[in-house]
C-alpha cells in the first residue's frame, strides 16, 4: 500500500503503521505563543504492540521474521536527534485526583550527542527503490511511523517509566536487574499493564500516565520527518514488540500549519483554533490518524492571562495561575477516540450566562424521561466496545436529560447569544435525549468561532463550534444547527466511521436527526406544523442535491468511493482517504443529503416510530465502536 501513495493526487495519506504499534494514550504539555503564532511543547505517547504482533514473544525473531516481509524503510534521508530540554521529574506526593503537569524544564543548550540535520528532505511517501529487500528484513531496524505535517520535531526519546515511584505494582518481576534487555522488556510490560487497567481505576491510570510522562529519558531515538510522516527508530531494535512503548517528542507547530487557524475574533482579539482541516490534527501534534487508533488523552496548555482554553475534555477546566502572568489549563478524556476528534480553541472568549433565572432545564427534563425508560433493557446489556468508564452503564448518566453546558463567545456577540442561543441549548439536548437516550458525553461547551470559520458548525467530543452566521437567523437557524451538531455526539463521535470515505454515516445521520430533534424541541408547534416544516426542508435539500449532482464531478458524489475495498488497510495499517484533499469537496453536501434521503425513505417504509426504535438499538449496540455502511 505504501508504495502506491502519491501526495500529488487529491487522496489524503494516512501513514501510521497501526498494525505494528497502536497508540493508546497521549499526554500533551503545550505553550501557546500568539506573538510567534506557534504552539510548542512536548507530547508523550503510550503504545500497545499492534494486532499483527501481539502473540509474538519479545525475544523470538523467528515469529516476526515472516511478518516483517512487507515492512519497508520509507525514507532515504539521514536521521536526526537534537537534545533540547530536560524533563522535570514527577513528584511522588501527587494524588490520583491531582493531575497537574509539571512545567517545562530549562533549556539545555549543549549538544552532547551531536545534532545531525537532514541533508535531504524526504517526501514521507515511499518509492519502490527505497523498499528493503525481502531477504534482508532481519537486519533492518523497525520503523515507527506517525502521521505528521508542518511540524518542527526537535527531539525524540524513550522514557524510563520504571523510574517512577510506586510503579512496581505494574510489574510481575520479582526484582530489577541491570541487563538492558530485561529493563526494556520491563518498561514495555509496565506500559502494557497501565494502558489495560480496568475502567474503574481510571483516576489511578491518569495519575500514573502523568508520572510516567515526566519520568527521565533513557536514550534518544533516531527520527526522520517527511511531508506526511514522522519516522522513529531505535538502533538494533527490529520488532515492534521490542520497540519502546513510551516515547516523548519535543516539537513546535509552524504558523502556516494547516491544522489550526491563527486569527482574530469578532472583537479584534487574537485567537487560535482547530477548524476541521482536511489533514486533521497532524499539524498540531504527531499522532496516528487512522480511525482504528482509538486513544485517550490528557493535555495541559499554558497561555497568557486573559485567554481561555477550551478543549475536548470531560472536565470543565479551571485555570491555574503560574508565575509571570501565565495560566495553565488541564483537560482529560477517558473514552477512546480517534486523534482527529481532538479539538482546541484559545482566545479571549467570554462565557454567556442567563441574566434571569429560567426553568428551561427542569421543564425540558420532565417530558424526556418516559420515552427513555423503555430503553433501559438495552442499557443493561454488556457494551461491545473496549473497556472505559461508559455513560451507558451509569444509572445517573442514563437519567440525565440535559448534561452540563456552557456557551462562549467574543465579547461583542454576548448579547445576541443570550437572546437567540443560550435558552435553546437545554431544549435541544433534552429533545435529543428523548429520541436517542443516554448522552454519550458528560458535558458540552458551545463556542461562537471567528468569522473565518468555513462552515455553520463542527462537533467534537464535549465541544461544538458554531458560526456567527446562525445568529441572524434567530431561534430557527440556531436551533436546527445546534440539533445537527448535537446529533454528532451519537453519529460521528460515539459511533465513528471505520473508513473516513464513508462520511455519510456521520453527516447523513446528523442531517436526518436534525429535523427529528428540532421538531421535539419546538413543543409549541402542532403535528401538522412540524410535518409542513420538515417537508419544506426536504424540498430545499432535494433542490440542493439536484444542483450538486448536475454541477460536480461524478466520483465525488459516491457515498462509498472505495467500493468493495472500503475499510481495507495495508499490512502495516497505512491507507488513504479517497479525495481527502480535493479542494471543492469541502463545499459539497452530497454526502449529507444522499444519506439524509436514504434514512428518510427507510423511516417512511418502516414507520418513523419503529425506525427510531431500531436506531436506538443501533446506538446501544455500537456506541464506542467504528462501523462500516454494511
Amino acid at each position: 500500500m505504501e508504495t502506491q501513495l502519491d501526495p500529488i493526487k487529491d487522496d489524503l495519506p494516512l501513514m501510521a503503521n497501526t498494525s505494528h504499534m497502536l497508540v493508546k494514550h497521549y499526554i500533551l504539555d503545550l505553550d501557546v505563543d500568539f506573538k510567534s503564532k506557534v504552539i510548542e511543547g512536548v507530547i508523550v505517547l503510550f503504545f500497545e504492540t499492534g494486532s499483527r504482533y501481539r502473540k509474538t514473544s519479545s525475544t523470538g525473531k523467528e515469529g516476526c521474521q515472516s511478518q516483517f516481509d512487507e515492512t519497508c524503510k520509507m525514507m532515504s534521508s539521514e536521521p536526526c536527534h537534537s537534545p533540547v530540554t530536560n524533563m522535570s521529574a514527577c513528584s511522588s506526593k501527587m494524588e490520583y485526583s491531582d493531575f497537574t503537569v509539571c512545567s517545562k524544564g530549562e533549556e539545555d543548550i549543549s549538544d552532547k550527542n551531536g545534532n545531525h540535520s537532514n541533508k535531504e528532505q524526504a517526501s514521507g511517501i515511499s518509492s519502490s527503490k527505497n523498499c528493503c529487500d525481502r531477504e534482508n528484513h532481519g537486519n533492518e531496524d523497525f520503523l515507527l511511523v506517525l502521521d505528521c505535517c508542518d511540524l518542527s520535531v526537535l527531539k525524540v526519546e524513550e522514557i524510563d517509566v520504571a523510574a517512577v515511584s510506586g510503579i512496581e505494582k505494574f510489574t510481575r518481576s520479582a526484582k530489577l536487574t541491570d541487563i538492558s534487555k530485561e529493563l526494556e522488556n520491563l518498561r514495555n510490560q509496565i506500559v502494557h499493564e497501565l494502558v489495560t487497567l480496568p475502567a474503574d481505576r481510571w483516576k489511578e491510570q491518569l495519575y500514573y500516565f502523568t508520572c510516567c510522562s515526566q519520568a527521565p529519558g533513557c536514550g534518544e531515538l533516531l527520527f526522520t520527518t517527511g511531508t506526511w510522516s514522522l519516522e522513529i527508530r531505535k538502533s538494533g531494535i527490529q520488532t515492534p514488540t521490542d520497540f519502546p512503548h513510551a516515547i516523548r517528542i519535543w516539537y513546535k507547530t509552524k504558523p502556516e500549519g494547516r491544522s489550526v487557524t491563527w486569527t482574530t475574533d469578532q472583537s479584534g482579539r487574537p485567537c487560535v483554533y482547530t477548524m476541521g482541516s482536511p489533514i486533521n490534527n497532524r499539524a498540531l501534534f504527531p499522532c496516528q490518524e487512522p480511525p482504528v487508533a482509538l486513544s485517550t488523552w490528557q493535555a495541559s496548555v499554558r497561555t497568557a492571562a486573559g485567554f481561555v482554553v477550551l478543549m475536548s475534555g470531560e472536565n470543565s477546566a479551571e485555570p491555574v495561575q503560574l508565575p509571570e502572568g501565565t495560566l495553565s489549563w488541564y483537560y482529560y478524556v477517558t473514552m477512546p477516540m480517534p486523534a482527529s476528534t481532538f479539538t482546541i480553541a484559545v482566545g479571549c472568549w467570554q462565557e454567556v450566562k442567563q441574566q434571569s433565572f429560567t426553568a428551561a432545564t427542569q421543564t425540558n427534563t420532565e417530558f424526556s424521561l418516559p420515552s427513555s425508560h423503555a430503553d433501559f433493557r438495552w442499557h443493561e446489556e454488556i457494551c461491545g466496545h473496549v473497556e472505559y468508564p461508559c455513560r451507558f452503564q451509569n444509572l445517573a448518566a442514563r437519567l440525565q436529560a440535559v448534561i452540563p453546558y456552557r456557551l462562549f463567545a467574543p465579547w461583542c456577540l454576548m448579547e445576541r447569544c443570550e437572546e437567540h442561543l443560550l435558552q435553546l441549548i437545554p431544549q435541544c439536548l433534552s429533545a435529543a435525549y428523548t429520541i436517542l437516550g443516554t448522552h454519550p458525553f458528560s458535558r458540552l461547551d458551545v463556542l461562537i468561532v471567528p468569522s473565518n470559520f468555513s462552515s455553520l458548525g463542527m462537533a467534537s467530543p464535549h465541544i461544538i463550534f458554531l458560526s456567527q452566521s446562525v445568529l441572524p437567523g434567530g431561534s430557527h437557524l440556531c436551533g436546527t444547527r445546534l440539533c445537527h451538531e448535537i446529533a454528532h455526539a451519537w453519529f460521528g463521535l460515539a459511533i465513528g466511521a471505520r473508513d473516513w470515505t464513508e462520511e455519510w454515516l456521520s453527516e447523513g445521520f446528523a442531517t436526518f436527526f436534525e429535523d427529528i430533534f428540532w421538531a421535539r424541541a419546538q413543543q409549541q408547534l402542532s403535528h401538522d406544523e412540524v410535518k409542513g416544516q420538515q417537508e419544506l426542508k426536504a424540498l430545499l435539500r432535494w433542490r440542493r442535491l439536484r444542483d450538486e449532482v448536475q454541477n460536480s464531478e461524478e466520483e465525488l458524489q459516491v457515498l462509498r468511493p472505495k467500493k468493495d475495498s472500503t475499510g481495507e488497510l495495508s499490512e502495516s495499517g497505512a491507507s488513504v482517504v479517497k479525495h481527502g484533499l480535493k479542494a471543492e469537496k469541502i463545499f459539497m453536501q452530497v454526502h449529507y443529503l444522499k444519506g439524509y434521503f436514504l434514512l428518510r425513505s427507510l423511516a417512511r417504509i418502516i414507520g418513523e416510530a419503529s425506525y427510531l426504535a431500531s436506531l436506538r438499538k443501533f446506538v446501544h449496540k455500537f456506541h464506542g465502536q467504528l462501523v462500516l455502511s454494511q
